[in-house]
């Protein structure tokens, strides 16, 4: 059995995402809301997750895992983007 082709391209566009934390951290800090704290902290660590998570989602024997990781990811970011769509500074 292959292993499914867009299962790579997701762990790709994560890891990628994922460095561009610590390349331009100040495009992700510019939308964080202001009722969390240390701005930097949080992306470094949500930059490290996402490459992390991007890489184990091509590992088949920890895609499960991976998986389930990445949707809680998800919805801790989700706060993050409502507060991005409803901040005029950042439309």
């Amino acid at each position: 059995m292959t292993y499914p082709w867009h299962l790579y391209l997701m762990g790709l566009l994560y890891a990628f995402t994922g460095m561009l934390h610590f390349f331009k951290p100040k495009m992700y800090m510019r939308v964080m809301p202001r009722y969390l704290p240390n701005h930097k902290l949080l992306v470094i660590l949500s930059g490290i997750a996402e490459v992390i998570l991007g890489i184990t989602i091509c590992i088949p024997a920890l895609k499960n895992t991976s998986i389930y990781l990445l949707i809680i990811m998800l919805l801790l970011f989700l706060m993050v983007h409502i507060y991005m769509l409803t901040e005029k500074k950042h439309l």
